[in-house]
């Protein structure tokens, strides 16, 4: 808002100005405009109400009045504006007076609303934590800070001090503390989130809600303790009528929370439903618990509003009922065969526990009636004890006859399940018991009896008088504990073991495993659970396992050792190829072939050393095993068979392996060797020729699969390698792995295929070769007899020029071919085929040249003589 000045000259003294009609004329007239302006500013101010429910609306309402009200003030106390009133006042205008009355009201108006904002700012931070702070904690805090910052605005402001402007006020405190609680306590959310979680925030509103009203009470009366006149004497019903009622909500809420959690789910539920003996059952029945919660979880109106009142009481009646004593009897019968037990409970116990806890519930119950004389002596109050002596006394029969059941079999099974020996044998029969490492262990301490100690034990936390032996052996369960544990501890060992030990080795021990296994037997066989001796079986049999597992473990050292050399041997490489530096230098052929032969010699000699030095270890594991080293011990022939099989698997994969490795190689796309291109005699041909080639690779191939003539075989049952033997006519024979590796198919198969693909390579270069066959002319035609042919024919110098054409556009020809041609692993040279071609060709053109040059000088002389004759006629 702004007000127009005149456009009136204002310069001079003001009685002047006064004098002047015309001036005093447009001022009259801007008065009466700045006086509709104001009138209008103050009339909306007026009328102007809070733009919210919320306490903190009416301080912004009055934030907003003051910065309109201060800019308007501050607008009629500029010097132009001031001189205007002056100059009005000095002609005695009679729009003076009506301005003046405006502005005293806008004065009025303006410093109301900064004695308000001044106050009312007092209170904004505590508004702000009651209606947006972090956790309840800030809320509560808020609240007593809230009502003594009230009670000062009403002792010192002039326009707060009423029941006109405070008690609005209060609605709102009283309006921001409700929605507080209402989004604390969200009811749609609230029956989804942990139970615990829930009634603590139930609690929490409702002590917020009490706090409001025990704060007013307390600024009350030290508003009337302070000896004001001005006493809060408001509208309780305004104030309190809606937060009381959440109250009564909220207790609502905890009560339902109190019952589900702290009555139903902790006497019908185990204490963690996720391990129990029946997850089933308690699922079924968490969900019959669950569905009391439905209609809360289903509401379609607001709890908290005071006018669905009667909604909310029918809701609340209908879950009271369900919670009387007919539900929790209708729970007992319908569970009474297979009752929900709490966690870790033994089945007996745990249903005597249960049905106990059902009977506190129901006398829960009935203590509450007790309590008010009035409804027991009502018909309903006598009908309910009466249902509730006849369910009573349905459980403690079913106590009774759980109990007395359970005694009778203890006293009856005690004395056979300690009879029990203490292992029992798995996974075999009684006949094949010395099968060595077929046989399985496992600790014979029945369930049964472990039942019976735990029965025994929450028997007596019950009250209930336990047999004598039941809690003899309950008394003995640490003992019974230690032995199990330390028997299971040592069966463990023994079945890692065994698990360690590959057939070969199972054989080979199989002496100290039955060894092993007799021991292990008097605990199958002869000592029970009242045997004296159970903790010297255990050291017995620890011993024994240890002593087989450090043969084992020594047994595996050199297994390792013998692995490490197997390895060493069969990642030899058989095909070491000759290095080239940028593809120029590459060998030829047989240089190839050579190189190979000689690097696979020095790797042969290295694999035999290592070879050699297998039965060594063999004899140092007949030393730990047989006490000889003879490398032919009987006990050690099936792991001498063993090693050398797996040796046999060895060479076999070394040699299939190296084929596999030469056969990518002569496939892949880099060139290893060389060969060129020749004419011989008068054929285009390779150097070496395609079969020269095939039976170098054919001899490398052989070779490869002839390394393993250099392992000979062991004799028969031992690790010593076989003498050389003498055959027909002194031939020396020895006995190697060649025969078997080289028979076999996977070896043959592999030797085929490198073969077969170097062949095909040979047939792409001699078919790329054969297009020079274009060329034949150059080798095939008789030279001499060609020209003695042109010699006796005499053709005109064309013919001649078109064969010198042609000759000559060969030998330009042949050598702007492509010299060279990498066909995979062969690099095949052309140039020493093109220069012979040239030569070729050039040769004719010499030839042809002398020929043409022969016959012109006889043309030439021949037509000097006719010359020469036909002068000497003239």
């Amino acid at each position: 808002v702004k007000l127009e000045m005149p456009n009136v000259n204002l310069d001079g003294e003001v009685t002047a100005l006064a004098t002047d009609p015309a001036v005093v004329r447009s001022l009259e007239n801007c008065a009466m405009v700045w006086q509709e302006l104001i009138s209008i500013v103050l009339e909306e101010q007026l009328e102007k109400v809070p733009k919210g429910n919320g306490a903190l609306a009416e301080i912004d309402l009055w934030s907003q009045k003051n910065a309109t009200l201060s800019a308007l003030t501050a607008q009629t106390k500029l010097p132009e504006v001031q001189k205007v009133l002056e100059i009005l006042q000095e002609a005695g205008s009679e729009r003076t007076g009506d301005l003046q009355i405006v502005l005293s009201d806008l004065q009025k108006y303006h410093v109301e609303a900064l004695d308000n904002v001044k106050f009312l700012s007092t209170l904004e931070r505590h508004l702000k934590n009651v209606s947006y702070g972090t956790g309840s904690d800030v809320v509560l805090d808020a609240i007593p800070l809230l009502l003594n910052a009230l009670r000062m605005v009403w002792i010192m402001s002039r326009h707060y001090n009423n029941e006109e402007r405070m008690l609005p006020l209060m609605e709102r405190i009283a309006w921001d503390i409700s929605t507080r609680v209402s989004k604390l306590v969200d009811i749609r959310t609230l029956f989804q989130q942990d139970r615990a979680a829930a009634k603590k925030k139930v609690t929490e509103a409702k002590r917020i809600l009490e706090q409001w009203k025990k704060c007013y009470f307390a600024a009350s009366a030290q508003v009337e303790a302070s000896g004001s006149e001005r006493y809060w004497k408001f509208d309780l019903k305004r104030l309190f009528e809606n937060t009381d009622y959440m109250i009564s909500i909220c207790q609502d809420l905890y009560d339902i929370f109190q019952v589900v959690t702290e009555e139903l789910y902790n006497v019908f539920i185990p204490e963690l439903t996720t391990v129990t003996e029946d997850p089933k059952r308690i699922d079924e029945l968490l969900g019959s618990i669950n569905e009391l919660l439905n209609p809360m979880k289903k509401l379609i109106f607001d709890p908290f509003s005071i006018a669905r009142a009667r909604n909310w009481k029918f809701i609340m009646t209908e879950f009271r009922q369900e919670v009387s004593v007919e539900n929790v009897e209708q729970i007992f019968v319908k569970n009474l065969q297979d009752p929900p037990l709490y966690k870790n409970h033994p089945p007996v116990a745990g249903a005597i526990y249960w049905s106990r806890s059902l009977s506190q519930r129901i006398r829960h119950v009935i203590v509450r009636f007790r309590e008010a004389e009035e409804l027991l002596s009502s018909e309903r109050g006598k009908e309910v004890e009466q249902m509730y002596l006849q369910v009573a006394k349905k459980m403690k029969d079913y106590e009774d006859q759980k109990y007395s059941q359970w005694r009778e079999r203890t006293e009856q099974m005690i004395p056979l399940l300690l009879k029990n020996n203490l292992l029992t044998v798995s996974s075999v029969t009684e006949e094949s018991f010395t099968t060595s490492k077929s046989v399985s262990f496992a600790v014979n301490f029945s369930p049964i009896l472990q039942e019976i100690i735990v029965e025994t034990k929450y028997m007596e936390q019950l009250g209930l008088p336990v047999p004598e032996i039941a809690r003899y052996v309950a008394l003995q369960e640490d003992k019974y504990l230690r032995y199990t544990n330390k028997l299971k501890d040592m069966l463990g060992c023994y079945h890692k073991l065994m698990e360690k030990l590959n057939e070969a080795e199972t054989k080979l021990l199989d002496g100290y495993i039955k060894e092993l296994q007799k021991i292990l037997k008097s605990g199958q066989k002869r000592l029970t659970w009242n045997s004296l001796g159970i903790s010297e079986f255990i050291v017995q049999c620890t011993q024994g396992i240890a002593k087989v597992e450090s043969l084992v473990r020594q047994i595996h050292n050199i297994s390792e050792d013998i692995n490490s050399k197997i390895l060493l041997i069969e990642s030899a490489n058989l095909f070491k190829f000759p290095l080239s530096k940028n593809g120029d230098d590459l060998p030829e052929a047989k240089e190839f072939f050579d190189y190979i032969k000689c690097e696979r010699a020095k790797d042969v000699a290295d694999m035999v050393r290592n070879y050699s030095a297998i039965p060594p270890l063999l004899i140092e594991v007949e030393g730990r095993v047989a006490n000889t080293k003879t490398g032919k011990s009987p006990k050690l022939a099936s792991y001498y068979a063993y090693w050398e099989n797996r040796i046999y698997q060895v060479l076999t994969q070394l040699v299939v392996k190296n084929l596999q490795a030469f056969n990518a190689a002569v496939l892949a796309n880099v060139p290893l060797l060389k060969i060129e291109a020749v004419l011989s005699v008068s054929e285009l041909t390779l150097l070496p020729n395609d079969r020269e080639i095939d039976t170098m690779t054919a001899q490398c191939i052989q070779d490869c699969v002839g390394v393993t003539k250099h392992f000979l075989r062991w004799m028969h049952g031992t690790c010593i390698e076989c003498p050389p033997q003498h055959g027909r006519r002194d031939e020396v024979v020895t006995f190697s792995f060649y025969s078997d590796v080289s028979q076999s198919p996977v070896v043959i198969e592999q030797a085929a295929l490198v073969t077969q693909n170097v062949h095909q390579v040979l047939a792409s270069l001699s078919k790329y070769l054969s297009q020079w066959n274009r060329y034949e002319r150059l080798w095939k035609a008789d030279q001499g007899a060609v020209l003695e042919r042109l010699a006796a024919e005499r053709p005109a110098c064309v013919t001649f020029d078109e064969q010198l054409q042609f000759y000559m556009q060969v030998a330009q020809e042949v050598t702007q071919q492509t010299l060279i041609k990498d066909e995979q692993f062969i690099r095949l040279h052309l140039a020493p085929l093109a220069f012979r071609l040239q030569e070729n060709a050039e040769g004719w053109v010499i030839s042809l040249g002398k020929l043409l040059n022969e016959l012109t000088r006889e043309d030439l002389l021949r037509l000097q003589e006719e010359i020469q004759v036909g002068f000497s006629s003239l």
